[in-house]
């Protein structure tokens, strides 16, 4: 519903909970359409009383309109454009996809459907070979891990949620060395993380960073990723800057007990918040639809020497909507000559500059404490009358 949350309170005690969510739109704007507010209320309504498994088979639902591919592999330089060509040579269209880059990694949830039928594909010996042309394009000639190519036909799922998976059980929180790959800054840019045990009760856990979309939800996919279980939690955004402040336990219901877990539990929420991090230059897509165009894009940006960080790839109504977010080879901002050239070769109209996020952000405030926004949670506040969603006017 592209809402974004500015303030929440979050609380959970003897199996009920109470969260207060603050939510403007796109334009910064309080929600004030009533149906907007019903859509909502109905939507959390239908689904409070219902929390189904998730583990091994997160977001999966039956569907009949693609076939879900899943990769997992070491990025580098023209990976995206060697997958599309592939899929393009079998006859598969890419109507979906999402792309994350982080730490020398690559994992992407890519939607297709046979050319021929605007269907999911079903054949078996078909999704065999699609699997291991994959393969061989993902393990490369120097890939540190074993790259991983999962099918799902057919299936539909929440790509966001599963790319965080994906990325955690590919372990990218953990720092790789390699010849030709930037290392990420060390230094105030960093999201600021602490870890802090209150008696035998709780962990707490203060996080401050640079805000943007959804930072909420990656950091709570993480945490219950990692098993944890969120009690409390107080969340606060600024003009730049976005405070989170959670109070957990592990689902055993005890808090972390070790030096190496709060050293892990760190790293992988310095991950969550760095993996859909705007690196680069965004670039927009927007034309007709056609089978082999995402190859001929990504062939002209690795032709170029762009790399691509991030991508979201989006088709309705014949019309494809893209978004790439480019570095040069070495991780650097594109030369401008460059992109001038490349939307001459795509198109002027067709291809255009959305936004330049290669900017270094300024560094977060350093006054938070532990403890500071959690002491004003329950202050005038009331159970009495509370409803799932309430608009205050």
């Amino acid at each position: 519903m592209n809402l974004t949350i500015t303030k929440a309170n979050i609380s959970s005690d003897g199996g009920w909970f109470m969260n207060v969510f603050n939510v403007v739109d796109s334009d910064g704007n309080k929600i004030r359409d009533k149906e907007v507010i019903d859509y909502i209320q109905r939507r959390i309504e239908t689904s409070a009383g219902f929390v189904p498994s998730r583990r091994g088979s997160v977001g999966v639902m039956p569907s009949e309109e693609h076939t879900s591919i899943e990769l997992a592999g070491t990025d580098r330089p023209g990976l995206l454009s060697e997958v599309c060509a592939v899929l393009a040579d079998l006859q598969c269209n890419v109507v979906n996809a999402e792309i994350w880059t982080h730490n020398a990694r690559a994992a992407a949830v890519v939607h297709v459907t046979d050319d021929s039928t605007g269907c999911a594909i079903t054949d078996p010996k078909r999704l065999s070979t699609i699997k291991k042309l994959l393969c061989n394009v993902l393990k490369g000639s120097d890939d540190l891990k074993t790259a991983k190519t999962v099918l799902s036909a057919p299936g539909v799922m929440h790509r966001e949620r599963r790319l965080h998976q994906i990325m955690f059980a590919d372990r990218d929180y953990e720092k790789v060395e390699r010849a030709g790959v930037r290392a990420v800054e060390e230094g105030s840019s960093r999201p600021q993380i602490t870890l802090l045990n209150i008696e035998k009760d709780y962990t707490v856990i203060t996080m401050s960073s640079k805000d943007r979309p959804k930072l909420l939800f990656d950091i709570v996919c993480t945490l219950t990723d990692m098993q944890y279980v969120v009690f409390h939690g107080m969340v606060h955004t600024g003009e730049m800057e976005a405070y989170q402040e959670f109070y957990i336990r592990h689902v055993d219901g005890l808090p972390i007990s070790s030096e190496a877990e709060r050293v892990r539990v760190i790293k992988c929420l310095e991950a969550a918040i760095e993996r859909r991090a705007s690196e680069g230059l965004a670039l927009e897509l927007c034309t007709e639809d056609r089978l082999g165009l995402l190859s001929d894009i990504t062939r002209i940006f690795r032709e170029n020497s762009l790399c691509i960080k991030r991508a979201l790839i989006s088709t309705k109504g014949g019309k494809a909507k893209d978004t790439f977010y480019v570095t040069d080879v070495t991780g650097n901002p594109v030369d401008p000559k460059i992109i001038d050239s490349i939307r001459k070769q795509i198109g002027l109209t067709a291809l255009r500059v959305k936004h330049n996020s290669g900017l270094a952000p300024k560094p977060p405030h350093q006054e938070t404490t532990m403890g500071y926004f959690f002491g004003n949670l329950f202050k005038a506040r009331t159970f009495q009358n509370f409803k799932l969603i309430r608009s205050y006017s």
